[in-house]
């Protein structure tokens, strides 16, 4: 008798349902996962994934595609990896330091079934390119795609960027600089766009000359700080691609012996840890929840179930900063 029949028998449970917990579904009751586990173990009994992958026609591994990896990334990364785990998937991270081609093993494995699937966070290939992949796996991108090209959670943060608007203007500050990211980015130009048509609609100074491109890491920030001390005259406020950025220009504010927020207030974006470590008022980015978001978009190909999504918001955390 195989070590399988032997489970089945000692257990009471049916074919199915110990294959099930082999597998690691979510479809078993608690008490029957408990005891099929517990009998695994006195059986030593290790389950041949290749014999898996072949029965059900899955590798139970997805692919996460990144350039690199910070607070905010891995925010989002720990909390996918957790969810897939919950549903019996293990994860590759598939770090690129943005090389297209380096980038593109991801999605050759995606064609070769190394992988069942894959989520994006960041990538350098066009999109019409990458999606031409889609045909061999489900794909969802963090990153904003544009044009539908693949399936993406990703929020418009011009909404977040209008709810730090409006508390900027309600305190009172009406010459907002902006530290922005890449100039080409979805989400740096519908930033601009939210910024110059809010100010446009308040009658207040669009501040096209305080704009600052590519400001991602706290170096860039103090650097952007340095440029704005540079211009005519301070701006009263200054609006951050994340929360990094914030803190260079924090920094670099205090050794300028700038009081912030008396002459200059500062927000910054995604509510990292630090940034409420030195009262950074900024906007909460709900990182984690896109990141089960992300799973369940997976899960509906994977495992052919719809699961719930709640729409997502934007949070403004108000600290000292402003």
């Amino acid at each position: 008798m195989s070590k399988f029949d032997e489970i089945m028998k000692r257990s009471g449970y049916s074919k199915a349902t110990v294959s099930r917990v082999i597998n690691h579904s979510p479809h078993v009751s608690s008490e029957a996962r408990q005891k099929i586990t517990e009998i695994m173990k006195q059986l030593n009994y290790i389950p041949n994934r290749n014999a898996i992958s072949l029965s059900t026609g899955q590798t139970k591994q997805i692919g996460i595609v990144t350039s690199a990896t910070n607070e905010i990334i891995l925010a989002f990364m720990n909390q996918f990896i957790d969810t897939a785990m919950d549903y019996g998937f293990q994860t590759l991270i598939y770090t690129t330091r943005g090389d297209a081609e380096i980038e593109l093993q991801a999605f050759e494995d995606l064609r070769s079934k190394r992988v069942d699937g894959l989520v994006i966070m960041t990538c350098v290939n066009p999109p019409e390119k990458l999606k031409a992949y889609c045909e061999y796996g489900p794909i969802v991108s963090w990153q904003r795609m544009g044009q539908d090209e693949i399936p993406s959670v990703a929020m418009d943060q011009a909404e977040g960027y209008r709810l730090a608007l409006e508390h900027l203007v309600s305190k009172g500050y009406t010459r907002i600089a902006n530290a922005f990211g890449r100039a080409e980015s979805l989400n740096t130009q519908s930033r601009r766009q939210a910024y110059e048509s809010f100010m446009e609609e308040k009658g207040l100074p669009v501040m096209r000359e305080a704009y600052q491109y590519s400001i991602f890491t706290s170096t860039d920030g103090e650097q952007a700080m340095r440029r704005l001390v540079q211009a005519p005259e301070l701006p009263q406020a200054v609006l951050c691609s994340n929360d990094y950025a914030a803190i260079g220009i924090l920094c670099e504010a205090r050794k300028q012996n700038i009081q912030v927020p008396e002459q200059l207030a500062i927000v910054g974006f995604d509510d990292i840890e630090l940034s409420r470590v030195l009262g950074i008022t900024t906007i909460h980015n709900p990182i984690a929840e896109q990141a089960t978001q992300a799973f369940h978009q997976l899960w509906a190909v994977l495992g052919k179930e719809e699961l719930h999504s709640e729409r997502l918001r934007y949070q403004l955390i108000e600290r000292e900063t402003t």
